[in-house]
């Protein structure tokens, strides 16, 4: 079943249809996508890592959790299927999918779905719109980066931090110099390097275009990631989707911060769920690149809104009395586009 999820689309299948072994599935995948080409002419893919996803679901053997979810990476360009990470928005369709394919049985009305998130072992909580028993894609919710309107589908995240490094800050520090730039190494759900955008040398409210033809920029981040890599317990990520760089600059229409991100060597036309909630975390460590450009509202539950190339993500966020975050809460939407057979 090809979803769109958030602001990203891809293949959903069931876990059983694939290949068994790792490597046999990551050649099946990366036929079915047309990958290695920058066009990926001869496959499904949208020839935009956005557009080059994965999601491989099925029925939960886990106490209290419906189905199991892993996310996989397909890079457009290189012969690359990658696990290193989750993805927030390929997220939001997987309680569709799985309602369709009868993992899940759907109750009147709304149907919450427990999801573990294999990638890191974490569990995501998602709401679909069930009327009359079938899931309904037709709503009232917007949100920014996909035209029009949809059902709301409210993800809520708990215990991510150090999903993949082990901990939120990683090297214990608020902040890092890496060739010479104050840089947060963190994981709250998404590994990311989050920086002044004037560190950078850009304001950090450029459109995609400028930023993906500005070479010297991403020569400079490469580096930085390269080094950042080791530091959040990563290892060499050369040929890694994570760390995910994170510009920023203070806001200008209203939010909390405005970011600009590289995912990691284009920048992304939006911003991904997890690293949305990454950065917002970030807001709130003292000391951080972030939290000296955000502004911060007050109280223990806090909505922020992450700006963004076209438009803005909200983040509510739950802080404990010591203002670390225990949860995390966003707003997507998705939509079922095709269901068929794909010749590989």
């Amino acid at each position: 079943m090809w979803m769109r999820g958030g602001t990203s689309k891809g293949g959903y299948f069931l876990e059983g249809d694939l290949p068994a072994d790792p490597a046999a599935r990551d050649r099946l995948l990366l036929r079915i996508m047309g990958s290695p080409d920058a066009r990926q002419i001869d496959g499904m893919g949208g020839a935009d890592p956005l557009t080059s996803k994965v999601a491989v679901v099925s029925r939960s053997a886990r106490p209290g959790i419906d189905v199991d979810f892993l996310f996989l990476q397909v890079f457009v360009d290189q012969a690359i299927v990658t696990d290193a990470q989750n993805c927030g928005n390929i997220l939001a369709a997987v309680a569709p999918f799985a309602i369709e394919r009868g993992l899940v049985t759907p109750l009147a009305g709304e149907t919450q779905v427990a999801i573990f998130m294999v990638n890191t072992g974490q569990v995501a909580n998602a709401t679909i719109q069930t009327p009359d028993g079938r899931v309904s894609y037709e709503g009232d919710a917007r949100i920014d980066g996909v035209p029009g309107s949809h059902a709301p589908v409210p993800l809520e995240f708990r215990d991510t931090a150090g999903s993949s490094c082990g901990a939120l800050l990683p090297t214990g520090n608020a902040a890092d110099v890496i060739e010479g730039v104050a840089c947060t190494l963190i994981d709250n759900g998404m590994p990311c390097i989050v920086m002044a955008a004037a560190d950078a040398g850009i304001t950090g409210y450029e459109d995609r275009e400028t930023l993906d033809a500005h070479t010297e920029l991403k020569a400079r981040i490469e580096a930085i990631r390269l080094k950042a890599g080791p530091l959040m317990n990563l290892g060499d990520v050369t040929e890694k989707s994570v760390p995910k760089i994170m510009l920023v600059a203070p806001p200008r229409d209203g939010g909390a911060i405005c970011v600009r991100s590289f995912i990691p060597h284009r920048a992304h036309a939006s911003i991904g769920v997890l690293g949305a909630v990454t950065v917002a975390t970030a807001c709130l460590v003292d000391g951080s690149p972030a939290q000296a450009a955000a502004t911060i509202p007050p109280g223990r539950r806090k909505t922020l809104s992450i700006e963004h190339p076209t438009g803005e993500m909200s983040c509510l966020l739950e802080t404990d009395e010591a203002g670390e975050v225990v949860s995390a809460a966003l707003l997507r939407t998705a939509r079922k586009l095709m269901d068929g057979v794909v010749f590989p």
